[in-house]
């Protein structure tokens, strides 16, 4: 588990799946997100994969906990993606709508940033998004990760115009200092 000053970074708990269903289903949030809202089954499905994989490998889309009051806000957190950067550690956010716009996000990646390179001893961090989302490109922005590359990459069939930012070691280490 993470700390910030607003927020804990958790496995989930099974009292968080009807929240985390909720944002899943809703389709503003899954917009850039393969644009399908997920159905129950599915979201608790992600909400025990995600618990297996922080088990196995200390990392994963961990769920995000508002420390004033236990509301989840939605996920975040590290993963590797098999399909696309095997190589690349990647960094993910998903709040539900009533989140968006406090800074939330940034707060969570920033501390699973912290973990990457100052725990992991990463060399390199990545995130991807659909180009149109322009929230998660402000978030990359605002974590100090630059334009890597644009791409065209395929989900579950569905080509969609992907912007990867990234940041490197060091460079996180110059934004702390």
């Amino acid at each position: 588990m993470r700390t910030t000053e607003r927020l804990l970074l958790r496995p989930y708990r099974e009292e968080d799946r009807p929240a985390f269903a909720a944002i899943n289903a809703d389709p503003e949030v899954m917009k850039y997100l393969g644009g399908v809202p997920l159905t129950r089954e599915q979201s608790d499905e992600i909400t025990v994969g995600v618990n297996e994989r922080y088990v196995a490998e200390g990392i994963g889309f961990l769920a995000i906990e508002r420390r004033s009051d236990g509301a989840l806000l939605g996920a975040c957190g590290l993963m590797r993606h098999t399909t696309w950067y095997p190589d690349d550690l990647e960094i993910g956010w998903r709040l539900g709508r009533e989140y968006w716009g406090h800074g939330y996000a940034t707060e969570a990646a920033a501390s699973w940033l912290a973990h990457a390179f100052e725990d992991r001893a990463e060399s390199r961090v990545i995130s991807i998004t659909d180009t149109p989302n322009l929230n998660s490109i402000a978030v990359m922005k605002r974590l100090g990760m630059t334009l890597d590359h644009q791409t065209v990459l395929v989900d579950e069939g569905t080509p969609f115009d992907a912007t990867i930012y990234s940041i490197t070691a060091a460079a996180w280490s110059a934004r702390r200092t």
